[in-house]
């Protein structure tokens, strides 16, 4: 018989007690985390406390992601021990769970009364329709709140050196998500969230804007996307759609500047969004700035690598026609067969849908706040028709194209700019072992003329100072005031 309660005295945590010998293990384990919980217990009854907090990659202990997590008990026979009865939905400050049967459900602290259609409209109205002047802030988002990254992480990090008084708010999906030093974390659908959206006076954003949105006077969002494009975008997509097409230039028309990383970016972007008669910022990209002027050796520390080990991150992109991420490769198999440590990068969209890749000298980095910390401690690439292409090229550094689909995705999915086979700065293969006897055998120099014209086309800007020359952009600019 097992007992089950949620508590917040020292920290959110689940706590578990029984009859009987004290357990062997007790743990939550989730597709992105696992915690472990603390016994004690003299043989007639036992305790287990279980956080609901952890920390990853040597960061801040925050709370557990959203998502649902299995309780498992072991005893010290090896018996697995019923689990508990439910305790429901609860508010435990930075967080909410419920526990039902083995699963215990971890979501966002947001009140329940605006958890909801209704809730969500009312705080629209409250906060876009009826506002309070305009605060000297900057609102960012990466990603849709999921993580705090890529160019407008860059970017906080110049204006905060550049101007500390100005207020960053963060937007994220839960408090899980680590904020850069300094910023206020906002929870996506939060009041605190509508009102930092709806009364900042920059928004510094790297995909659509969700939920309802109406730019007001004076309130300027720079859109820094993330990535320069080998798969077509938006308008460019492959068949008609008018829904589509309706809502993406509704979307543009919320931006007043759009951040480019080079010429070729520009051009493509501008005209997939419908956004050649307003300002196109081509500066490189911020995120790319650490790829020459950052060391390495925190990352490899964090992520448990040797200074000496050879390191491969393979970053494929999403489909469109699955939500989880491809499995075009045995990141073990790939590890032992050239003894490195594999990385495995899954897109953000394969972030919540995905489970954590295992093996020896296999570490999953889905989850790793900051994709550009990963592009600096790896000594090759693998990827197939990620835009990741374009940053990591910045490095010089072997790149490695496993495209086993590439007539479905080119014909079907979503259609190329651009022949990748015939200007990939690295080789192209279909299966694993070709991919294998490239990285272990192939000649680093036979790319060596397409690879620089490759830079020269794609890399012109990102020289370690486009955080500089944007944030100086919007300084100079007055977008935001320096106190």
């Amino acid at each position: 018989m097992t007992d089950a309660r949620f508590a917040s005295d020292d920290g959110v945590s689940l706590i578990i007690s029984g009859q009987g010998p004290r357990p062997a293990t007790a743990e939550l384990v989730g597709p992105r985390a696992r915690v472990s919980g603390t016994l004690t217990g003299r043989g007639k009854t036992w305790r287990a406390v279980l956080p609901l907090q952890a920390s990853r990659w040597g960061g801040a202990e925050l709370p557990l992601p959203s998502g649902t997590y299995t309780l498992r008990i072991v005893g010290a026979d090896g018996s697995v021990i019923d689990p508990p009865e439910g305790v429901p939905l609860t508010q435990l400050g930075t967080l909410r769970a419920a526990l039902t049967g083995d699963a215990l459900t971890v979501g966002p602290p947001i009140d329940p009364a605006y958890d909801s259609g209704e809730g969500q409209a009312a705080l629209d109205r409250r906060y876009a329709t009826r506002p309070a002047a305009l605060e000297n802030a900057v609102f960012f988002e990466s990603f849709y709140g999921r993580n705090a990254s890529c160019n407008p992480l860059a970017i906080d990090r110049e204006l905060a050196h550049r101007a500390p008084g100005v207020t960053r708010y963060w937007s994220v999906v839960d408090l899980s998500v680590q904020v850069p030093d300094g910023a206020i974390p906002v929870v996506d659908g939060s009041p605190e969230w509508w009102r930092a959206r709806g009364s900042a006076r920059l928004l510094v954003v790297n995909d659509w804007l969700r939920r309802t949105f109406s730019r007001r006077p004076g309130q300027v969002v720079i859109q820094t996307w993330h990535g320069t494009p080998l798969k077509r975008l938006a308008l460019h997509r492959p068949g008609f759609d008018p829904r589509r097409m309706a809502a993406v230039i509704k979307e543009s028309r919320r931006w007043n500047v759009l951040l480019a990383q080079n010429p070729y970016a520009a051009r493509i972007l501008g005209k997939a969004y419908a956004f050649v008669t307003r300002p196109v910022w081509v500066e490189g990209y911020p995120r790319n700035d650490i790829l020459t002027t950052g060391d390495g050796a925190a990352t490899r520390e964090a992520l448990g690598i040797d200074a000496g080990e050879r390191v491969l991150l393979y970053a494929p992109t999403w489909r469109d026609d699955r939500a989880e991420m491809v499995d075009f490769v045995d990141p073990a198999a790939l590890a032992k067969a050239t003894d490195a440590v594999v990385l495995v990068r899954g897109h953000s969209r394969t972030l919540q849908p995905g489970r954590d890749a295992e093996g020896p000298r296999v570490v999953d980095v889905t989850g790793f706040p900051d994709t550009s910390r990963l592009l600096l401690v790896a000594d090759a690439l693998i990827t197939d028709y990620s835009s990741v292409m374009f940053d990591f090229s910045v490095t010089g550094k072997p790149m490695y194209f496993l495209v086993p689909d590439i007539e479905h995705y080119r014909g079907q999915l979503r259609g190329f700019y651009f022949d990748l086979t015939a200007h990939a700065p690295g080789p192209v293969v279909r299966t694993e072992a070709e991919l294998i006897a490239a990285v272990r055998d192939g000649d680093p120099t036979a790319f060596a003329d397409r690879y620089a014209q490759w830079r020269a086309k794609f890399n012109s800007r990102d020289d370690g100072h486009a955080a500089e020359r944007v944030v100086g952009r919007i300084l100079d600019q007055r977008l935001i005031e320096r106190d």
